[in-house]
Parts: structure tokens; sequence; C-alpha cells
């Protein structure tokens, strides 16, 4: 019988989610959802000098506004395998367990090494030229462990109370090969593999001991993270192989980096792109500092996940707006490149203009009024809905339909320098003030009445410069419809902005 397609997306409480983070999440969901599986959030907390308070409750709201949202785990109801916080787990002795039977099998060991001694250890081989000291199958030798010490001094050490670890017994010049769904099959020698800690001296576990003990209980059937954990996936391989489990290991896919925009180097939180790195607003009590988010910067959470699903992947064709269901339909660990993405910041506004668009003038009006009203500007819903059919086009996000179209609500105080000091002369003023009292006296005030007048009276007052007209009410050279945005602000308003405005220019 197959198995049921189990992914889980298992992040450390030890800050804001940011958009590497939110990618591995994206993949794994979009796999389980596609082979009719399970989406599993667990709280990685085993650090706890490193743990933040809100984290948690960051990352859960912040894959709620994404719309990727597990089917099990923290936050989203207990299934099968509760506990999802692996401190609560610790409490059970799961990890314990795994890691007796480890030292039983002579794969792992204790090591009594104070933070003194290790250090010690670490400046005589970097004294010797040792480019990357490493607690390794030759320093183990000349350090306090159950390897190196007599089984007489290893009891007295433990009835002592003296602290210890349990680390990782990795062998001597051995070669590890194990398959990257994505990078295909990887060899790396033992001796660039250290003894990874796997119980810390507190009892609680080490990632390299925890995942690999939870992924076993929760019957993951593949492991997504990004390419930094590829040194240690040897390691996990050999955790596999001395439980003998191997045959229990999950696929493995390790994602490339997402790159800054100019492609040297990792993308930052703290990258100067002008776009956010987290999907919702951050603030870390421990640091202080806070950080923007896509949704409060006006942001489609559509829009966003299609973006970072296209950082490292693609469907095979020129597509680039796919819907969550056309990605979960497409999604594929082999269409996800080995090299890194850059990420293009001027690209993922547009994602969000398309996305915009596809809204009707309805939605986007139920998003713009309450920004209007925070302006104190208090419109009929119709009035904004035909705003935002008229402003939506040049508007890359929510936010900008205020901005960019200010002058529907406001009167202009100043008029376009530029275009009034090409197009205004001395007759100027006498063609806009009969253009403006046949304007005055017609019977209705629509699209086309209007654009029927200014085509009626050209013969008698000469040529009207529509721009000039613009400028006259607007105060701007661009923006909508000029037919369109005349009928909107309404006859009164634009007769008044029109008197207005002549009054003030010779």
């Amino acid at each position: 019988m197959e198995k049921r397609v189990r992914l889980r997306f298992a992040p450390s409480p030890t800050g804001g989610l940011h958009m590497g983070g939110v990618r591995t999440a994206l993949f794994s969901y979009l796999f389980a959802k596609k082979h009719g599986g399970d989406f599993v959030l667990r709280i990685e907390d085993t650090d706890q000098t490193r743990y933040v308070n809100g984290a948690e409750e960051y990352i859960i709201n912040a894959l709620k506004w994404c719309g990727i949202e597990p089917n099990e785990g923290v936050g989203f109801g207990d299934g099968s395998y509760a506990p999802y916080r692996q401190s609560e787990r610790k409490e059970l002795g799961i990890y314990k367990k795994y890691s007796d039977k480890l030292i039983e099998s002579g794969h792992a060991y204790l090591a009594f090494d104070t933070s003194e001694e290790l250090d010690e250890m670490r400046k005589k081989l970097e004294a010797a030229k040792v480019v990357a000291p490493q607690y390794n199958a030759v320093t183990r030798q000349n350090m306090k462990n159950s390897l190196a010490l007599s089984a007489d001094e290893v009891s007295k050490l433990i009835e002592s109370g003296a602290p210890y670890v349990v680390r990782l017994k990795v062998p001597r010049n051995e070669e590890i090969r194990f398959h990257d769904i994505i990078r295909g099959w990887v060899t790396v020698n033992s001796t660039q593999v250290d003894d990874k800690v796997l119980l810390k001296s507190d009892g609680m576990p080490t990632y390299h001991l925890a995942h690999i003990v939870d992924d076993i209980e929760m019957k993951i059937t593949h492991a997504v993270r990004g390419e930094e954990w590829l040194p240690s996936a040897p390691s996990h391989v050999l955790i596999y192989r001395y439980l003998g489990l191997e045959s229990e290991m999950p696929l493995l896919a390790h994602l490339p980096l997402i790159l800054k925009p100019d492609g040297n180097g990792k993308l930052s939180k703290r990258d100067k792109s002008g776009l956010p790195m987290f999907p919702i607003n951050w603030h870390d009590e421990r640091t202080g500092e806070s950080y923007i988010g896509y949704r409060e910067s006006g942001f489609t959470a559509d829009a966003f996940i299609n973006m970072l699903a296209l950082l490292g992947w693609n469907p095979g064709d020129n597509r680039e707006i796919l819907s969550k269901e056309e990605l979960i339909k497409e999604f594929s660990f082999e269409r996800v490149n080995k090299s890194g993405a850059k990420f293009d910041p001027e690209k993922t506004k547009w994602f969000n203009q398309q996305y915009l668009r596809m809204h009707t003038n309805e939605e986007l009006a139920n998003s713009v009024m309450p920004l209007l009203e925070e302006k104190g500007i208090k419109k009929d819903p119709t009035f904004v809905v035909e705003f935002c059919r008229l402003v939506k086009e040049k508007a890359h996000f929510i936010t900008e339909f205020y901005e960019l179209g200010s002058y529907f609500f406001v009167a202009p105080t100043t008029f376009d320098e530029k275009v009034m000091t090409k197009k205004w002369n001395e007759n100027s003023k006498s063609t806009y003030s009969k253009l403006t009292e046949k304007l005055n006296a017609l019977p209705t005030w629509t699209i086309d009445s209007i654009h029927h007048l200014f085509a009626e009276v050209e013969p008698e007052l000469g040529k009207i410069d529509m721009q000039v007209v613009r400028v006259l009410t607007t105060g701007v050279a661009g923006g909508a419809q000029l037919f369109d945005m005349l009928a909107l602000i309404g006859k009164e308003e634009v007769i008044n902005r029109l008197n207005s405005a002549l009054a003030k220019l010779q």
C-alpha cells in the first residue's frame, strides 16, 4: 500500500517568518495538496535561549494570510501525532529513547567537554592551520568523552553529576551518499562531517536529532528545506542508517537560495530593495526592530505567493500568472532550479498589479473605502466603485489608489507648470470660460453628453486642448480617462473648479 504523502513546515520561533521560510512552506503545501496529502506545522523550539515571544503566533498568522494553511499542527488542530511543539514532545521522553538506542548500538557517545575545553581545542587546530576545526573522528580521541575515557572514568563523571552531551559517532573516511529530488545524487566524505551534538546537557535535543525523530514519528514522506542545510544532510543520513530506519527517511529537497536583486549573495531581511522581506508586519521584542509586511504594503496574498512560487520554480511554459489551484496542479520538485533565484522588486510589484486588475471594481472599493475614511473622506459606495475602475490600471497597490486619484476628492490649488507654460496663451482664458459656460448649460451630465459637447463646440471655440482641461480641473497633466473623470467628479464640482482655476490664471 502506497504511503500517504505528508510534508511538514517546521520553523523555529526565533523571529519573524521571512520570505525564504514562506517559500519553503509554500512548496511543501503545493506538493502535499497536489498529491492529496497532509501539510503539517511543527514548531521546533529546542533552542530555548533563542526563543522570541510572539514568534509562534506570528508564524501562524502569516501562514493564514498567505492562504497556505496546514491541515494539522500548532494552531491548526491536532491530528494523530500531537503534540507538535518539540519542547512538549521532549517531556514525553521521545528523543531520549532514540538517543539511547544510538548509544547502545555504539553510534553515539557521551561527551563531557566544557566550553573552555572546546575553545582550547579549536584554538589548537587553528594554530595548526586547520581550515575548519571540528569535533570528529580524529580530535575526539584527545577530548573528554566516553570513547577516549575508561569506563570507570565515565561512571565517576556521571555519578558526580558532570554535565554531558550526546554526540553522533561519525566514521572516519567513509563516503556518505544520498539522493536529493532537486539536486540528484550527492556524495560527501565523512572527513567533512563533524560529530554533531544530538542531545544537549539539559536533555533537550538539537535540531539534528529532534527533526529526524519527529519525522519518523509523524510519518513524514518529504522534507523540504533551504540549501544551507545541505552540509548537515550527511549526518542526518547516518542517523537514519544507525537507527536501522534508512528506508523510512523522507525524500529530501534542498531549495535554492533567494538572492539579492543583483544576484550577489543571499537576500537578507535587512535588504534595501524597497520591498518587504516579511509577509506581514513583524516587531522583534528582543531587538526592538520592526519590519513592514507585504500585507501592510498593499500586496494581495495571491500575488505574493504567485511571485514566491516562481522564485526558483517554473510551470514548464511561459505562464507567469497562476492561481493557487493552478500552482497546486502544476507543481513538482523536478522543475525547481538548483541555482539561486534573484529577487526582482519591480517584477514583484508587477505581480501585484496584475492581481489588482483581476479584482472586480466592487471588491477593490471594499478595500479602498476604509483608506479613504482614514483621510476623512466619505463617499457613496457607487462613487468609489467607479473611482476604482478609473484608477486601477495604473495602480500597483491598493494603498496607491488615493495617491493616483486624489483629484477626484480634492480640488487643485496648483496647476501643472510645464503644461500651462507651453499651452496657455492670451486667448486661452476666453476660450475655456466659454467652454465652462457651455458645460454648465448641459441638461444631463454623463460621459456621452460631455463627450458630444466637446465635439460640438470646437467649430465655434476652436481647438480645445484636453490636457489643459485636465490641468484646470485636477491640477495634474495625466490621470484617468478625461470624460469619465469629469462625469464622476460631478457637474457642480467641475464648474466650480474651472471657474476657480480661471480666476487664478491670466
